[in-house]
């Protein structure tokens, strides 16, 4: 599977099912389109895919090239001709599907729980319009907090079901978990107390909307928070828009300068602030662009999701202005890199030397499997956006996964499981979106949110795109 596409001057083939990414001249471009588009002619398999090149190899395929003639030369052709023959031999153009037949033992690898999502407060202190857990009650019958017992259960879980595994990953989320803060102290403290016994280290870290931040709390963040994600929309009108207080009133400027301070404590790293843009800020390369002018270095800023009943939801009539606010973006952020101020846009962040393994390639977050929420009274959800949804409910912290029929269907869910990912050129990066989102918009975990589905691919473009610049930028210095 190839995918070509031009952007910001590139010419760029992806080869979909090897990860080898070309930046190319033009006739390379519409060679490589051509034969793509002839399906590759068995032919022409046949030829370039010899050990050694015939000589008379070339002609044996000029009749497929002879649309080039009419924009190119002899000699410009042949040696094009040469260049795609090679790395069609090397696996690097056309290569085979390696991984179709790896996801038919799915259901049966054994998986181990590497992660939990705590939700350490059932309650949150703004009423943030476009919240997906209803101002913290995750749509349940009441405001609650994680008792000390219940986490450290939790904890317990989590290394009881976490097998062989050394590191494990345990986010403090709510609701807003800062109200709950006592109990997140007394969980650090358990969790390090039992980590040489166990052979376990805890990676924890912290989602806040910052109003209840202050030094304190921070000092401790920073010595036991591997990474902080602190939620801002971006300008203050945006920002006040979409997340006010219950009373209504805005929280940009309670929170921007206990952010600032907290990026620049941990040194700009480890850290992101997390933003969410809407049907009202389609502009969205200026939030992103105004939190990086505000010395943020490390930023997301992701499209909400939403019916498209909600005044603020990201409509398909809105997908052509944020492809563009994308590349907009992208040519900024390669500008602060030109001028020694880098920023890193999470969403353009893309790892081309390997990246995750078969089976994150395959499955994604391992939401369902290796990555669980727990909910304040010890219950199991696949993650936090299934928290409240009963036919989802796993089990509970105490007797363990009950509900196998739902886990596996979660093993099963990957990229070959999902109809519209088959034959999609991003699907090793994105690994199938968010189950979540999936069931949300379809009605199934194997189904697709369409919208999600075309901002993805266009962030993967734009992702590739970058790293090609940025090693332009470096053979130039």
């Amino acid at each position: 599977m190839i995918h070509q596409y031009k952007n910001n001057g590139f010419n760029i083939v992806l080869d979909v099912n090897s990860g080898s990414i070309h930046v190319v001249d033009d006739i390379v471009y519409d060679m490589i389109a051509l034969i793509d588009g002839d399906k590759l002619e068995d032919s022409f398999r046949e030829v370039v895919s010899e050990d050694e090149i015939r000589a008379s190899s070339y002609d044996e395929v000029k009749d497929i090239l002879a649309p080039l003639a009419d924009k190119y030369t002899e000699d410009g052709i042949r040696e094009a001709y040469d260049e795609v023959a090679g790395l069609i031999r090397e696996d690097m153009l056309f290569s085979d599907d390696v991984y179709k037949d790896f996801v038919l033992d799915f259901k049966k690898r054994k998986t181990v729980v590497k992660a939990l999502c705590l939700h350490i407060a059932h309650d949150c202190n703004l009423a943030c319009r476009y919240c997906f857990a209803k101002e913290g009650e995750y749509n349940q019958s009441k405001r609650e907090l994680m008792s000390y017992e219940v986490g450290k259960r939790a904890l317990d879980f989590l290394v009881e079901n976490s097998g062989s595994r050394h590191n494990l990953e345990v986010d403090f989320f709510g609701g807003e978990p800062l109200m709950n803060f006592e109990v997140i102290k007394e969980l650090v403290r358990y969790g390090r107390s039992i980590e040489e016994e166990k052979n376990k280290k805890f990676r924890f870290t912290l989602t806040t909307n910052g109003v209840l931040l202050n030094d304190d709390i921070l000092a401790f963040a920073n010595k036991e928070m591997s990474n902080l994600v602190l939620s801002i929309d971006g300008r203050r009108e945006v920002h006040d828009r979409m997340r006010p207080f219950r009373g209504g009133q805005g929280s940009y400027d309670k929170i921007v300068d206990k952010f600032r301070h907290a990026a620049d404590s941990r040194d700009q790293m480890n850290y992101y602030v997390r933003g969410t843009f809407t049907g009202n800020n389609l502009d969205f390369s200026e939030d992103v662009k105004h939190l990086a002018d505000l010395g943020f270095e490390q930023i997301s800023v992701e499209p909400v999701v939403a019916e498209s009943s909600e005044d603020y939801a990201i409509r398909e009539e809105d997908i052509d202005v944020i492809l563009d606010q994308y590349d907009k973006l992208a040519r900024d952020l390669l500008d602060r890199k030109k001028k020694g101020k880098p920023v890193n846009f999470f969403h353009f962040m893309i790892d081309l030397t390997g990246g995750p393994c078969v089976a994150k390639r395959l499955s994604g977050c391992g939401s369902g499997t290796e990555y669980l929420s727990v909910t304040p009274t010890g219950d199991l959800y696949p993650c936090h956006q299934f928290v409240g949804k009963d036919d989802f409910k796993l089990g509970d912290v105490y007797t363990g996964i009950t509900n196998k029929k739902v886990q596996d269907e979660f093993k099963l869910c990957n990229v070959y499981a999902k109809e519209k990912c088959r034959d999609c050129f991003a699907k090793f990066y994105c690994s199938g979106g968010c189950a979540a989102n999936s069931y949300n918009f379809s009605g199934d975990i194997n189904g697709a949110y369409d919208i999600g589905c075309e901002l993805q691919r266009k962030r993967v473009e734009v992702a590739i795109m970058m790293k090609a610049a940025e090693a332009k930028m470096s053979e130039e210095e």
